[in-house]
């Protein structure tokens, strides 16, 4: 379906040219690319690595890190293709999220000159694939507890642990694998995935996000130099660093997920004929329409103003952890709301909403 472009508003009236660039470059991407083919990824539960790397072609992979050689990409631009992306996709969103969010960022904050010589613009260009590898089996939203360990040897590191739901963590080639040294503190260290004692596993018969594979991985002895080890990763405290600059992030992907929903939702009243006459000319379904707008339009408002004091350094953790929290909790309702008006037809993946009832 066309996109509705829902700003009743005016918040993305007078957008930077630059910004307008990137989002409509992720969005002619959507469109041409995505949408006709993720419905039939999605259900077969495989991951289209070319989308991955048509989004490093695009330059739409490094979520507003600055890498020598690349253009600028401001924080409202990463928002803005983060929403378009996710509007197409929750998967296709999160390979963004991964790659560019995660992966990326931990290297181009706390890696040597030469890691991010090395690593940033393979990672950017969609060349080579990386993983984010925190949470644990045992240990999710408490991973600062993580009990992966990296135990120093005479040329390195030897890494031995467990790591749960590592989004790429199959089938590419890097993870950035968090571990606890010898110090008791947590490091970051780079780990090829075709290592000797890395062995990962798809998890399968998930209910979402089912075009990205996520991983459970299991590390035996696994042997990297000194080098591998991330040089400003000292502590949790840094690895929180990376964690704090996705936050908004993920409220811009539910903000495309949200207008996706409301997108289908006009879309099926305006078609669907029921009683002699299309849905969206009773009071009661535009009463419905008028409330995911009025979601839309609020987050909208919110996201633009977090972006702006992202831009000029004054965001702090906890603002940025509320963005998100209302982002994601608004964009439910709104899914619930569109699925539920398409009747039976709402759990059917042609419908579009119902990949992204079941993501948001």
């Amino acid at each position: 379906s066309e996109p509705l472009d829902p700003d009743v508003a005016g918040v993305f009236r007078d957008l930077p040219a630059s910004d307008i660039a990137y989002r409509n470059r992720a969005r002619a991407f959507v469109q041409d690319e995505v949408l006709p083919v993720i419905a039939g990824h999605w259900e077969r539960a495989e991951y289209p690595l070319h989308l991955l790397r048509r989004l490093g072609e695009l330059d739409l992979l490094r979520d507003g890190i600055d890498i020598d050689g690349f253009p600028a990409m401001s924080h409202l631009a990463a928002g803005l293709v983060l929403a378009e992306i996710s509007r197409g996709d929750g998967s296709v969103g999160t390979m963004i999220a991964v790659q560019g969010g995660l992966a990326l960022r931990s290297i181009a904050l706390l890696g040597s000159d030469e890691q991010r010589a090395t690593w940033l613009e393979p990672l950017a260009r969609g060349t080579k694939i990386g993983a984010f590898a925190l949470t644990e089996p045992a240990h999710g939203s408490d991973s600062v507890s993580l009990e992966t360990r990296a135990v120093t040897t005479p040329t390195g590191f030897s890494i031995t642990g467990d790591k749960k739901w590592i989004g790429s963590g199959v089938g590419g080639d890097l993870s950035v694998v968090w571990a606890r040294g010898d110090d008791e503190q947590v490091h970051g260290y780079l780990v090829p995935q075709d290592a000797a004692g890395y062995d990962a596993s798809v998890i399968t018969g998930k209910t979402s996000l089912r075009a990205i594979w996520q991983a459970q991985i299991t590390l035996d002895d696994v042997q990297v130099p000194a080098s591998a080890r991330l040089a400003g990763a000292n502590s949790f405290r840094d690895t929180s660093r990376v964690l704090q600059a996705t936050r908004l992030g993920v409220a811009w992907s539910a903000l495309g997920h949200a207008t996706a929903c409301y997108e289908t939702a006009v879309h099926y009243a305006g078609q669907r004929i029921q009683f002699g006459r299309p849905l969206a000319a009773s009071q009661i379904v535009q009463e419905r329409l008028a409330r995911m707008l009025s979601e839309l339009t609020s987050l909208q408002t919110l996201l633009m103003q977090l972006t702006r004091l992202s831009e000029d350094g004054s965001l702090v953790g906890p603002t940025a952890a509320l963005g998100k929290y209302t982002a994601t909790r608004t964009a439910r309702p709104t899914a619930a709301n569109a699925r539920d008006l398409l009747g039976g037809n709402g759990i059917l993946l042609e419908h579009r909403g119902a990949r992204h009832f079941a993501d948001i």
